[in-house]
């Protein structure tokens, strides 16, 4: 006999709000937060202020608070929303190191995925990461992103140049990976729909 899927946190992604504000700002400043971001230094809260205001009001930007259990743990978005290519390129990130190994990015990475080919109906969706951040690059390669691009000296971090791998996910990638992934979320404990 097998044994059942253990319980799973409960995960949800709600849109932006204003009170989010300045949660996002303690955020993106976590050194654990920063260190696979492109910026490195602290950002004011002028700065944040101007990015907060442009992300919501942006057409081609689209932000999620990532809460668990009822608590905020992180941040999704889509960005560079282009509908006339049928494409979209995202980025997630969980700031509550409790979090870590509960599945909630994997949870995360197939909900981003269902909305982008379900809901808006997208052909391709990509990301880049730091070619450091392994355990992220492979999660995206277990869903089915496909490695298009190494660049080289792409970005500076710690004022030294850094390398970015570029992974893309076409629908028809998600409609072969897909049960398998769903299956895997299932197991964990997650509740998805078939």
């Amino acid at each position: 006999m097998s044994e059942p899927p253990k319980s799973a946190p409960r995960v949800v992604l709600r849109p932006l709000e204003a009170h989010d504000r300045d949660r996002l700002l303690a955020w993106r400043n976590m050194p654990e937060v920063g260190r696979w971001m492109y910026t490195d230094h602290t950002i004011t809260p002028d700065e944040h202020a101007r990015w907060f205001e442009g992300a919501v009001i942006d057409p081609r930007r689209r932000y999620w608070v990532i809460e668990a259990d009822g608590r905020p743990v992180g941040l999704a978005n889509l960005y560079d929303l282009a509908p006339e290519h049928a494409r979209t390129a995202w980025a997630y990130y969980l700031a509550d190191r409790s979090t870590r190994g509960q599945g909630i990015g994997a949870f995360v990475e197939y909900w981003v995925i269902e909305h982008v080919f379900g809901e808006l109906k997208l052909n391709k969706l990509w990301c880049e990461v730091l070619v450091d951040n392994e355990p992220v690059w492979r999660l995206h390669e277990g869903f089915g992103f496909r490695r298009e691009a190494l660049f080289r000296r792409h970005v500076r971090k710690n004022d030294e140049p850094a390398d970015v791998v570029g992974l893309g996910l076409l629908a028809s990638d998600w409609a072969a990976a897909r049960e398998a992934s769903r299956a895997r979320l299932v197991a964990r404990g997650f509740d998805l729909p078939a």
